[in-house]
């Protein structure tokens, strides 16, 4: 469970705000969404590889 302690004197869109971040960041929605349907495991491991092969490519064209 997510716990946002709220300041004294804090606007709740800056709670908000911070709670919002906090959800991005534990990957629940995404989880969720993974697991509306069933994917098999070669088609999980071949996503899982493009995506390795792209941050590849993209940190290889950041160092030049």
């Amino acid at each position: 469970m997510i716990v946002i302690n709220v300041k004294e004197n804090e606007s709740i869109d800056r709670a908000l705000k911070r709670f919002k971040k906090k959800f991005e960041r534990t990957g629940v929605l995404k989880e969720l969404r993974a697991r509306t349907f069933y994917e098999k495991p070669s088609i999980k491991n071949r996503i899982m590889k493009l995506k390795a092969a792209y941050r590849q490519k993209m940190y290889a064209h950041e160092n030049y």
